[in-house]
């Protein structure tokens, strides 16, 4: 739900609440700016509070009408800025020279970069230089001076085979930074190890791209992190190269392994999660894991994020319902104890379907049982070295075409089957509580052997002011 926040500047001519965004001045109905205007009439403009219009350096500025009946900017104007302590200017235009007040209690002052500290605001403390700029909502939130200005783009330049785990951040979208001590939100730290938390993964087990196949493109930005249990590559990749998913760890496989990560198996009963009437994994190790672990300050306004995330894997469909369900989570560690609460488990990689209590690891099982959110595949027999069944709501292969998991191979289980399957991009969310510190754990790994690998990718990070329904789904723009 959008949000305005609004205000009584105590220089106000008038008592009347306004937003803390931006308000164009109104001369009239011609000069609404959401309204079409007279081409060639230019009008006075002032985007700042009410009240704040002639005081300290504030004034207002001239806007044109575009020949299409559209207002142009404001041009030449001096809205409301940040309070810059020590200047002996009146930044912010509330009448006060370089006050240094919380007068909202939300931890950050008006020189720390609190751009809306009135304890008459409405909820002041959503806005200030901690926060996130909501999108479409008109109103400064992060105190930056610029109006939802939501999109940043930082993945542009990263190479595909790197090995900083900050760049993992970018290529998700996650694209500030911030310390333990900084007000603001941001990434603090970024590691890459195997899925309990040690060593490092094989160098070839992550990759940051603008493409997998010829079907998928990211979601947000410019690039997209992949993760896989062989080699995060398409055919014609490079940095690291393709290699078959069908293949052998040996010598070209990850070869890795660890202990599963602990508290996610500790609070499954020291078991992984299972899909009922399937057989549960064995061994109790993870095979060719890797893991992207993010702690991140959270924006004082968020409470909740989402990402989108997206499976393959070539267990499909010989292996649908099998002890080789490879895994693929999402961990996120909050304080967040309120409703609708987030798992028990910590994994938001899940499905549950609406009435149901079954829940669904999201993995190559997710084809098990008509889900509907494994759809990119062939419709046909499932399981033949498991359980056996039948898919019948695979709907494309196009997210498939140029990975090397649509090369045919008819026979295995179904005449028409090809090497592999996969999800379709999905919508993973948590909730969180407003500026806290929290840590997203990202890893994939095989499960009960090292050969036939899976492959997840992982874009699109977002915050959001409302609480989400924690889990998976299909995606939602």
């Amino acid at each position: 739900m959008l949000y305005r926040l609004t205000f009584v500047f105590a220089l106000a001519v008038s008592a009347s609440l306004v937003g803390c965004g931006p308000s164009v001045r109104d001369n009239g109905s011609d000069d609404d700016p959401n309204a079409p205007c007279t081409p060639g009439k230019v009008g006075e403009c002032y985007s700042g509070q009410d009240g704040t219009e002639g005081v300290g350096p504030c004034h207002g500025g001239t806007r044109k009408c575009e020949p299409g009946g559209t207002w142009s900017q404001c041009m030449n104007e001096v809205p409301p800025s940040q309070e810059l302590c020590g200047d002996g200017v009146d930044n912010n235009c509330n009448g006060k020279i370089d006050e240094d007040e919380d007068a909202d209690g939300d931890g950050i002052t008006t020189c720390g970069g609190d751009c809306c500290d009135s304890t008459e605001c409405s909820n002041p403390a959503l806005v200030n230089a901690g926060a996130f700029d909501a999108s479409g909502n008109g109103v400064d939130d992060d105190c930056n001076g610029v109006v939802d200005d939501s999109v940043t783009v930082c993945d542009q330049n990263l190479a595909s085979g790197t090995l900083n785990a900050n760049d993992y951040a970018k290529a998700i979208d996650l694209c500030q930074t911030s310390t333990m001590t900084e007000k603001k939100w941001g990434v603090i730290s970024a590691t890459l190890t195997l899925a309990d938390g040690s060593g490092v993964p094989a160098n070839v087990a992550q990759s940051i791209r603008d493409h997998f196949g010829t079907g998928v493109i990211p979601k947000g930005g410019t690039k997209m992190a992949l993760f896989s249990t062989g080699a995060a590559a398409g055919k014609g990749d490079t940095n690291p190269a393709y290699q078959d998913f069908e293949n052998t760890p040996t010598p070209t496989g990850n070869n890795k392994q660890s202990a599963f990560p602990q508290d996610f198996f500790t609070a499954n009963g020291n078991k992984l999660p299972n899909v009922m009437g399937c057989p549960p994994p064995s061994g109790n190790m993870a095979m060719d894991p890797v893991m992207l672990t993010l702690t991140v300050r959270v924006p004082t306004n968020a409470k909740s994020f989402k990402l989108a995330t997206n499976f393959f894997s070539s267990e499909f469909p010989e292996f649908t319902c099998s002890a080789y369900n490879d895994f693929f989570v999402v961990l996120l560690d909050s304080a967040y104890n309120g409703t609708p609460a987030n798992p028990m488990d910590k994994n938001l990689a899940f499905y549950q379907p609406s009435g149901s209590m079954m829940k669904y690891p999201v993995g190559v099982n997710l084809a098990s049982g008509n889900t509907g959110l494994f759809t990119q595949c062939v419709n046909g027999t499932t399981g033949c070295a498991g359980t056996a069944g039948s898919i019948s709501t695979c709907t494309s292969t196009t997210q498939l075409t140029g990975t090397g998991l649509d090369t045919p191979n008819g026979g295995s289980c179904d005449a028409n089957a090809l090497q592999g399957g996969g999800t379709g991009w999905l919508e993973t969310s948590g909730n969180v509580n407003p500026g806290e510190i929290m840590k997203l754990r990202i890893a994939i790994w095989d499960t009960s052997d090292h050969v036939l690998d899976s492959l997840a990718i992982v874009d699109g990070f977002q915050w959001s002011v409302d609480a989400s329904q924690p889990g998976t789904v299909i995606f939602r723009k």
